[in-house]
């Protein structure tokens, strides 16, 4: 009988790049085309009022992306090319139109103009062409990846972290242009990756917003965050974590917390719980888990995977299991 062999550690992080990479580890992401098609004249298109994440690809043309004022976020119109994408991690309020003039706040929700499916082989035509559609995420770190991403993101085409990306953008026009009358299921795993490469990207920016990226980036907080990954079950206590910055226990709580935009119990908690995950994920039993990442009882272990990731332990391993199975079959 086969053993399936696991890694104790995770690869260190030694860039911001590879931090972004192994926290986004694990990510399950499921896109699913909406519609595809051009649109002329006047128009305002909008996957809004769903309930559901949802992207926007611009395949040819130029478009406007509006999005309304919020509590804490100016509203804003953004201009969007051929080659640009953008992806909201949740359902919120936009559109997308000709004109560079927002509409009224009351008209955000009124759709206007009717998309045309596209031509394969044909010379761009006027207006924009569009690839809308939703996608589904989860994290090994549960809910507690949305406090670390913002609540959208613009993929630029001619972003130099992008440059993978490009590709992958080509293939979509083309898949788009060639299944005009049924869209291509293709698309939607393309479009998977450029979600991947969109979100790294971000992740790895030195504007990121605060979260666990920001503070593996920084030199005072980097080697002690390489240590946590390198032995999360030693004794990490916040007076502990502190002298390992060689900062005081107030100063260390006040800077961390002001990086992080958590504390630090929390970001070991975060931590610790994503370094069991891929374990778990990897074949580790609940009990071998628990003990490498500082808990002596499988039970408490349990509670706070739960907390954290929204899984129980051994629901993670039933499903690997099962997706496992699957591809067996």
């Amino acid at each position: 009988m086969h053993s399936a062999r696991f890694a104790a550690n995770p690869i260190m992080p030694t860039s911001a790049e590879q931090a972004a990479d192994w926290l986004l580890s694990g990510l399950e992401l499921h896109s699913t085309l909406f519609h595809v098609g051009r649109y002329c004249d006047a128009y305002r298109a909008s996957t809004a009022g769903h309930q559901r994440a949802s992207f926007h690809l611009i395949l040819e043309g130029a478009c406007w992306l509006h999005l309304p004022a919020t509590p804490g976020r100016e509203a804003s119109s953004t201009c969007l090319v051929a080659g640009d994408a953008v992806f909201f991690m949740h359902d919120m309020a936009h559109c997308l139109t000709p004109d560079p003039n927002a509409p009224g706040i009351d008209d955000f929700a009124l759709r206007i103009g009717a998309m045309t499916p596209l031509d394969a082989g044909s010379e761009p035509a006027d207006g924009v062409a569009l690839a809308c559609g939703f996608f589904e995420f989860r994290s090994d770190l549960g809910e507690a990846i949305n406090g670390l991403l913002p609540d959208h993101i613009v993929a630029r085409h001619d972003d130099a972290r992008l440059t993978g990306a490009r590709a992958i953008f080509d293939l979509i026009h083309a898949e788009a242009a060639r299944t005009k009358d049924a869209p291509s299921p293709l698309i939607n795993r393309l479009t998977d990756v450029l979600f991947f490469y969109a979100l790294r990207a971000v992740a790895s920016a030195d504007d990121f917003a605060p979260g666990l990226w920001t503070v593996m980036r920084r030199a005072e907080f980097a080697p002690l965050v390489s240590a946590i990954i390198d032995k999360p079950g030693g004794d990490w206590s916040t007076h502990i974590m502190a002298a390992f910055c060689h900062m005081s226990r107030a100063r260390f709580c006040k800077q961390f917390a002001e990086v992080c935009g958590h504390p630090p119990a929390q970001f070991l908690a975060l931590l610790r719980m994503k370094v069991a995950a891929e374990m778990l994920r990897r074949g580790a039993s609940t009990v071998h888990a628990a003990e490498h990442v500082g808990y002596q009882s499988e039970s408490a272990f349990a509670q706070a995977f739960k907390r954290i990731t929204g899984l129980q332990p051994g629901g993670l391993r039933r499903e690997r299991a099962r997706t496992a199975e699957t591809r067996v079959h």
